[in-house]
């Protein structure tokens, strides 16, 4: 649970907006990360390793999603929603969650 702080009207941000006198609409933008060297549809050896069994089904999912304008699907062994690479090129940048498809791990 993260701290929060009261802002100029009472209300917590989650970004801790008040302690720095900014307000939670002027909080600062990242910088976009620096997209990876390879194709959107090849994910990081480091996320998904060449040699894995499940690899052809997670990027024919994959693929399938990206074809459709979707922005994720769901993993064919554990059912859970995973985020294309497509989508997360899109945020602009990396969230450290240790995303499958993320096309800024190298």
């Amino acid at each position: 649970m993260s701290a929060r702080s009261p802002n100029e009207h009472g209300a917590a941000d989650e970004h801790g907006a008040a302690d720095r006198g900014l307000a939670p609409d002027r909080l600062p933008t990242p910088a976009p990360d620096v997209r990876a060297d390879r194709p959107l549809d090849e994910p990081s050896p480091s996320r998904l390793a060449p040699d894995d069994p499940r690899r052809g089904p997670i990027l024919a999912a994959h693929r399938a999603a990206v074809e459709a304008g979707q922005g994720g699907y769901l993993d064919p062994t554990t059912g859970l929603y995973v985020l294309t690479a497509s989508y997360l090129l899109e945020r602009g940048t990396c969230c450290d969650s240790g995303c499958r498809h993320c096309p800024y791990v190298a």
